[in-house]
């Protein structure tokens, strides 16, 4: 499931990826020599200031605070996307579909990009689970008939036809967070309560049993799109939630393996 990372985003990630560690001047005084532990740290803040300017710079390419979307969400997302890249959970598509629940669900609060096209191809509603709260999805789980939301890492599976219609079956990563997905039913699927009209006359958005639900208008749109092994990233503000998606460490190392695949993509043209 490999894919060489497309030219049009090495010029973002080159400078960072390619760049040496500085050296410290040698000023004649000798120095300890720093322990493996303290080294490791180095190189893993190093890693991930390296990776956060990559994510700043695909996050301002695609003006994505204009939509609305923070940058740590973002940020995030994009790591997990490099991981499960590397795990092998995902196919060749290059698309993120982000939820943000600390968002109203007043506000347009799902995102699909383009990481290669560095696009927003999407800006949409999305309904949270009756049970996880009114107007801000506040509480969630990973039980059956609990009817909240379930957050964390998820891949795009294939498409049925449901009383929803057109439905995107998903397929949980984060054990403990959404790994039961598959059998509370939890799909990506169109609903007229997701729309604007709705939120006019109730207030806010319509909620569903724990799907994410989406405007009927857009839904065959967007599913037809990120469905077939695309990441989805749903976003809360909860302090329980870890993930091994979110280390930074092997994100970088799988835009590095991307970046030598590609490397006579970005070596300097002679001048000579």
């Amino acid at each position: 499931m490999r894919r060489k990372l497309s030219r049009s985003l090495l010029p973002l990630f080159a400078p960072l990826v390619l760049t040496p560690l500085a050296t410290p001047a040698n000023t004649g005084a000798s120095m300890p020599a720093p322990s493996n532990s303290q080294l490791k740290k180095k190189m893993a803040t190093i890693k991930l200031l390296k990776f956060n300017q990559v994510a700043y710079n695909l996050y301002a390419h695609m003006k994505l605070q204009d939509s609305g979307m923070n940058f740590e969400v973002f940020d995030k997302a994009l790591t997990g996307y490099y991981n499960m890249k590397r795990n092998g959970e995902i196919a060749d598509k290059p698309y993120i579909t982000i939820v943000d629940f600390t968002k109203s669900s007043n506000t347009k609060r799902l995102w699909v990009v383009d990481v290669e096209k560095k696009e927003l191809l999407y800006n949409t509603y999305v309904s949270h689970g009756r049970n996880s709260g009114q107007e801000f999805a506040e509480t969630f789980s990973n039980e059956n008939k609990s009817f909240m939301s379930s957050i964390g890492f998820y891949v795009t599976e294939n498409t049925y036809y449901g009383k929803h219609g057109l439905s995107l079956k998903l397929e949980g990563l984060d054990k403990g967070f959404n790994t039961n997905a598959k059998d509370r039913s939890i799909v990506m699927h169109g609903a007229e309560y997701a729309t604007e009209e709705f939120i006019a006359q109730a207030g806010r958005l319509g909620r569903s049993l724990g799907c994410p639900a989406i405007p009927m208008e857009d839904h065959e749109e967007i599913i037809g799109k990120v469905k077939g092994g695309t990441a989805m990233y749903v976003h809360a503000a909860y302090d329980e939630y870890t993930s091994q998606y979110l280390d930074h460490m092997t994100a970088m190392a799988e835009l590095v393996n991307e970046n030598n695949e590609n490397k006579k993509d970005v070596l300097p043209v002679s001048q000579g």
